[in-house]
């Protein structure tokens, strides 16, 4: 049976390589993401090959806009699994955390880590409906790191890390699989922003020497949606060429 899995902030970077990867592998695929021009480019981009992709917007955190994406995924039959890719990021690193706005640092979490568990509360009642399904959260291993001189990211990836456990033990008895993906430093638009002192660190720390892409990621995200991965939850998957190594 096809399945229909809902990629949230796909309409670029990472979130698209996941999206274009599982299409590819013939599932259809909601691009839940806020800008519209972006959106409807990426479902575009796939339509053309024949794959089957529909752009639904969404500000993920925004109630409102996500009870919406909810009630259209209905529509499409229901969503048989979640990726929880969108996350504020542009721009985020350069302040010590005595230096940090206030209202950015919680811009930052309300978006990371409320809009994780925003879409994952809505979206839940179409997968314990079947009785199966997946989500798969998007971590980083800043988090594991300790990345100087980005505490709310590192703190709002940290957290959906945390959730990440306890969604997979709420959700287990209904068949449903939870686990994160801690990707390293990816070259995408999100991060083109980060300083290049902060590429070199990565660059001098990987046992796996060159950059990261996405579809060093979207791989392991098809993974852990997959059947070869039905006795998994509640994990973190670190992708980031053993940068680090141990958690």
């Amino acid at each position: 049976m096809t399945r229909l899995i809902v990629i949230t902030g796909s309409g670029r970077g990472l979130g698209f390589s996941i999206a274009e990867r599982l299409a590819a592998d013939g599932d259809r695929v909601v691009i839940a993401e806020k800008n519209a021009e972006l959106a409807e480019q990426a479902a575009a981009t796939l339509r053309e090959r024949g794959l089957d992709a529909t752009a639904i917007i969404t500000d993920i955190a925004d109630k409102a806009s996500v009870a919406a994406l909810a009630d259209a995924v209905w529509k499409l039959g229901g969503a048989d699994g979640l990726v929880n890719n969108a996350a504020l990021a542009d721009g985020v690193g350069g302040d010590a955390f005595w230096d940090l706005d206030e209202d950015f640092f919680q811009r930052v979490m309300t978006v990371n880590t409320y809009g994780t568990w925003l879409v994952s509360k809505h979206l839940y009642p179409h997968l314990a409906k079947k009785q199966t399904g997946s989500i798969v959260n998007i971590a980083s291993d800043a988090a594991l790191y300790g990345s100087p001189r980005l505490v709310h990211y590192v703190g709002s990836k940290g957290a959906v890390l945390a959730m990440t456990r306890t969604m997979a033990r709420d959700a287990g008895a209904a068949g449903i699989r939870v686990n994160a993906v801690a990707p390293g430093l990816t070259r995408v638009e999100a991060t083109e922003s980060v300083p290049s002192s902060r590429y070199q660190l990565y660059e001098d720390n990987r046992v796996l020497t060159r950059d990261q892409v996405p579809e060093d990621v979207s791989g392991v995200v098809q993974f852990l949606l997959s059947d070869a991965a039905a006795f998994i939850t509640g994990q973190n998957i670190v992708v980031d060429g053993g940068f680090v190594m141990g958690h």
